[in-house]
């Protein structure tokens, strides 16, 4: 009984040379030349990362748009896999990383544990 309580903790810890939590960090912070953290922030909210003035074709007025990077600690892994693997035609902001799965299952790891260190 000894044995079964020490195997089920021992599965527990990670007695790797790097944790997951610290490889999802690394990659957090620069995962191929511009980091997450540069947009995401801690990933809790919605950051505004940029504004700009561009005119109004209908109204032929100046409005101010906005480039926002959204919250992304509460996304599901499938939307999040989906949005790092995309085609990155569709948004002409977020880089594209080329990231291995492992990486990407190490990435999401990170986000959704970033708050809670």
């Amino acid at each position: 009984m000894l044995f079964l309580v020490y195997f089920s903790n021992a599965q527990q810890i990670d007695n790797s040379f790097i944790t997951q939590l610290e490889y999802g960090e690394m990659l957090y912070k620069n995962p191929r030349g511009i980091g997450c953290i540069k947009c995401h922030n801690k990933g809790n909210k919605s950051v505004i990362i940029a504004k700009y003035k561009e005119i109004d074709k209908k109204t032929k007025t100046l409005v101010e748009k906005l480039i926002i990077a959204p919250a992304i600690n509460n996304v599901s892994f499938e939307k999040f896999i989906e949005k790092m693997k995309a085609d990155k035609t569709e948004s002409k902001v977020m880089p594209t990383y080329f990231l291995t799965d492992d990486e990407l299952k190490s990435l999401y790891y990170y986000i959704k544990n970033i708050n809670k260190k």
